[in-house]
């Protein structure tokens, strides 16, 4: 479905980027690795001995355009192309609004909303220039309904949400699409953090009867990707069972 395509997965080197990565390499494209260090990019790529050729790593600081900006650039050298940005990388919290610093709210904002605005206008510039592309970003069902605790989380991915919808307006004279998919309770190494009790709770209210997979996530991001959804641009797909918190 992506053969002889390239796409750029950050937060790519584990759960739900890492299955992106994944299945774009299985459907033919070829994919950089975006993570937040060297060391974890290699361990991800170590991985992926069998897609040798296919796949390659960088570590840009995401919130930083001239390194972003570099590093794509290196990977439209590599491949030959820029088609695909998946903007996966995010943090999550669930601190109380009583102990919520100003430090760790800015770096949910820095992680979850300035980063994929960076990422997404080095895309863009890259993708206007050949033609066309396609950008999906990560959102979240805590978009639509929030959290008891840890309101930057919601909050950004909320903002996610209209950056998609702006961007895909804005883009789309240039050909280039702009979604994003919003998954639920998925089985990640963030979800493995919360309390079993939590978890199970959240999980009862999903009327499908099971939490996500990675690969259920990343599903969605393929046929974004993809020319079946060559005519949608601006949508939050939401991807949780028709769960609600």
């Amino acid at each position: 479905m992506l053969k002889g395509r390239t796409a750029v997965v950050t937060g790519g080197t584990r759960g739900i980027g890492f299955a992106i990565v994944k299945k774009y390499l299985d459907n033919g494209a070829n994919v950089a690795i975006a993570g937040s260090r060297e060391e974890t990019v290699q361990k991800a790529l170590a991985q992926l001995s069998e897609y040798e050729g296919r796949v390659m790593g960088i570590w840009p600081d995401l919130c930083n355009p001239e390194e972003v900006a570099a590093a794509f650039t290196r990977v439209k050298e590599r491949f030959g192309s820029f088609d695909i940005l998946a903007n996966n990388a995010g943090i999550s919290s669930r601190t109380s609004l009583y102990e919520y610093t100003l430090d760790e709210f800015s770096k949910i904002l820095d992680v979850n909303l300035k980063a994929p605005f960076v990422c997404s206008q080095a895309a863009a510039r890259l993708m206007k220039e050949q033609g066309g592309g396609t950008i999906i970003n990560t959102s979240s069902m805590v978009s639509k309904y929030g959290q008891p605790a840890g309101c930057g989380y919601p909050a950004t991915k909320f903002a996610v949400n209209g950056l998609t919808k702006s961007l895909a307006r804005e883009l789309a004279k240039d050909q280039i699409r702009v979604n994003a998919v919003a998954p639920g309770v998925t089985k990640t190494d963030m979800v493995a953090a919360l309390p079993t009790e939590m978890v199970e709770r959240i999980s009862a209210g999903i009327p499908l009867g099971r939490p996500g997979e990675p690969e259920d996530v990343a599903n969605a991001f393929l046929y974004l990707a993809s020319d079946i959804a060559c005519y949608v641009t601006g949508v939050v797909l939401h991807v949780d069972g028709a769960a609600m918190t």
